[in-house]
């Protein structure tokens, strides 16, 4: 037979079962109750209704197709849901079926940094790592033991701030939080202060925000595979996100040789001291999944990339919402200056009688939680929300920032009221779904003990020590609360303010 004759056989085939091809898809469709959701287009279904900042977008399609909608990112599937009892559905009642991870390039799916954990799969390797890290890394002891690090950094911001008093210059709030985060972190995690480290030759906090900020971009390869990657190459992408995690990658192998080098002392509480400790005993237990360098590289990328700009632009919102309220500013105030007296500073002893501060926090929780989007989801059966059909290898995305201003159960939800914590009800510790700020469920954020006392911490000490106002002629409802895309829900302007230093004779530093 001829190449011509055979494709002409071929086509009249396709035509003669292309009907019957029709009424068993339409069947199938047909058994199937699946959730509605807007019209798409051919190819990028979608993806042009998501818009500059998706929570918002996804929330506006939900008001009007229900708290369950379908939607196709590209060629994905995607279940998105907007309300507490559809979370509860998906974060407890199946949360076995719907606990693993999509693989997503945009999600740091190149090169070596396969191994990290928050993208990673359900399996064997992430049980075993979840496990490291809620059990050795951020209990609750082996977070009070960082506890001289937290107080001698805020002592040191707040040093930093008081120098500002002297100026006419606002203070950059923005710009000085996310440094003290950074800081922070830096110690907690090598050993060594951010400033004047053996391990950087001045590049780290650039890199870093550059790695944050093409996380937070769109990727093509996570839309379409096999093909995106074309894209992904085209725009810069690609080779933007290499060139972050490769100079990070290097980076953490310099601070793991230096400590194999000088054999970690027993004395070392930092973190990268304790994973080599466990995969050295891990050798030679022989456990079933061998921890090894590259898995402790992949810890520390979850802990910056997850720890920092959260906690950071939580303390942002926190003074941009007491800012413009300036009744509840002063509420904060008076109970830590009543509580704390003349020590000269808050320390971590004093942050459980702050009973209205910690109010402040879960309402700035509520209000601007750090992932308005949790991390998707990818099911792995089928089963159904709330009748509707959730068919294998759907990703389902639980709009965090549509929950916490639910008008059905939230009393004047645009509003910043933390009085309405006050009986303690609701909590974010993963058994309420009205309030989700740290997820819930197998994937549950498990560093949350160590973001809420970084917080806590900084921001106690900062209505403790200063008086804040607006810039001369602004007024309270002049205050820019536009959000930023990204990988967090960050204040898209920076928060300039002014201060009055209430005593420095009171602020107790180490020059």
């Amino acid at each position: 037979m001829s190449f011509p004759m055979f494709f002409y056989g071929v086509l009249w085939l396709c035509l003669l079962l292309l009907p019957l091809l029709f009424l068993m898809m339409k069947k199938k469709k047909q058994n199937k109750h699946l959730p509605p959701g807007p019209p798409k287009l051919p190819i990028i279904g979608n993806l042009h209704q998501l818009g500059t900042l998706a929570h918002r977008s996804l929330w506006n399609q939900s008001k009007k197709y229900g708290p369950v909608i379908l939607l196709h990112f590209g060629v994905v599937p995607t279940v998105v849901v907007s309300s507490a009892e559809t979370a509860r559905q998906v974060l407890r009642d199946h949360d076995l079926e719907s606990c693993s991870r999509p693989l997503l390039v945009g999600g740091g799916k190149l090169s070596y940094n396969h191994l990290d954990i928050a993208f990673t799969p359900f399996s064997n390797y992430w049980r075993e790592m979840r496990k490291i890290c809620v059990l050795e890394l951020f209990s609750t002891k082996r977070v009070q033991s960082f506890r001289f690090i937290r107080e001698q950094e805020v002592d040191l911001l707040i040093h930093s701030i008081s120098k500002s008093s002297l100026s006419s210059s606002p203070v950059d709030l923005s710009e000085k939080l996310l440094s003290l985060l950074v800081s922070i972190t830096f110690r907690t995690a090598f050993g060594k202060t951010f400033q004047g480290n053996e391990f950087d030759e001045g590049n780290f906090q650039e890199v870093f925000y550059a790695a944050v900020t093409v996380l937070g971009d769109f990727s093509a390869s996570d839309f379409f595979p096999y093909v995106g990657w074309i894209i992904d190459r085209l725009t810069g992408f690609h080779d933007k996100l290499e060139k972050s995690f490769h100079y990070l990658d290097g980076f953490y192998q310099k601070v793991i040789d230096q400590h194999v080098n000088t054999k970690y002392e027993e004395d070392q509480e930092d973190i990268v001291s304790q994973l080599l400790k466990l995969a050295e005993r891990n050798q030679t237990e022989h456990d079933e999944v061998q921890f090894t360098q590259d898995h402790i590289k992949a810890i520390l990328m979850n802990l910056f990339l997850a720890g920092v700009n959260t906690s950071a632009s939580t303390l942002i919102w926190a003074m941009a919402h007491l800012i413009k309220e300036p009744r509840l500013m002063k509420k904060a105030q008076e109970e830590i200056r009543n509580c704390v007296g003349k020590k000269g500073k808050v320390t971590e002893g004093d942050i459980e009688q702050l009973k209205y501060l910690k109010l402040v926090v879960k309402e700035t929780l509520r209000l601007n939680p750090p992932g308005p989007l949790l991390l998707p989801r990818e099911t792995m059966s089928h089963f159904k929300i709330n009748g509707y059909d959730i068919c294998p290898k759907t990703r389902i995305i639980v709009n965090n920032f549509a929950i916490g201003r639910d008008p059905d159960f939230w009393k004047f939800p645009e509003e910043f009221v933390p009085e309405r914590f006050e009986d303690g009800i609701i909590d974010f510790k993963g058994q309420n779904f009205e309030l989700l700020p740290f997820g819930a469920g197998r994937r549950g954020c498990p560093g949350m003990y160590m973001g809420l006392t970084n917080v806590e911490l900084a921001l106690a000490n900062l209505l403790y020590c200063f008086d804040w106002k607006l810039p001369n002629g602004m007024k309270e409802e002049d205050v820019d609360m536009e959000e930023e895309s990204g990988l967090s829900l960050s204040k898209k302007l920076p928060l300039n303010l002014f201060l009055s230093v209430i005593s420095l004779a009171l602020v107790k530093i180490k020059e």
